[in-house]
């Protein structure tokens, strides 16, 4: 009789944990390009959440917005979804005033965004 030594094995599943980007105090236009292009980056195949931590921004220009909005872009063609953690009512409304607040997953704490989030999606 042959025994299967991997009939016993459970089946490992990889364990998934959202990607978190965090950003600076301030963005605009002297460092707008390198935090969007860390967080375009990790809109990538294989994370199914990323989420981009304003919580500690105060201040944000529309070049920090616009490079949300393209990150936002990049992760639908990906299949991620992008979460924004956004606590400063400055930036938000920055948001509201350009009209992107109703395009983009915004949430008012970290604990919020990663509520309800699992690895099976």
């Amino acid at each position: 009789m042959l025994h299967d030594k991997n009939a016993h094995i459970p089946e490992v599943q990889p364990l998934a944990l959202p990607e978190i980007v965090t950003f600076p105090d301030e963005i605009d236009i002297s460092n707008a390009g390198s935090v969007g292009a860390e967080l375009f980056g990790a809109c990538r195949p294989g994370f199914p959440v990323v989420v981009a931590d304003l919580s500690q921004t105060k201040f944000c220009d529309s070049r920090g917005i616009y490079c949300l909005l393209a990150a936002h872009d990049q992760a639908a063609i990906c299949g991620v979804e992008l979460r924004i953690v956004v606590v400063s009512a400055a930036v938000r409304r920055a948001m509201q005033v350009l009209g992107v607040e109703q395009l983009l997953h915004i949430y008012p704490s970290m604990d919020e965004a990663l509520t309800g989030w699992s690895a099976t999606g």
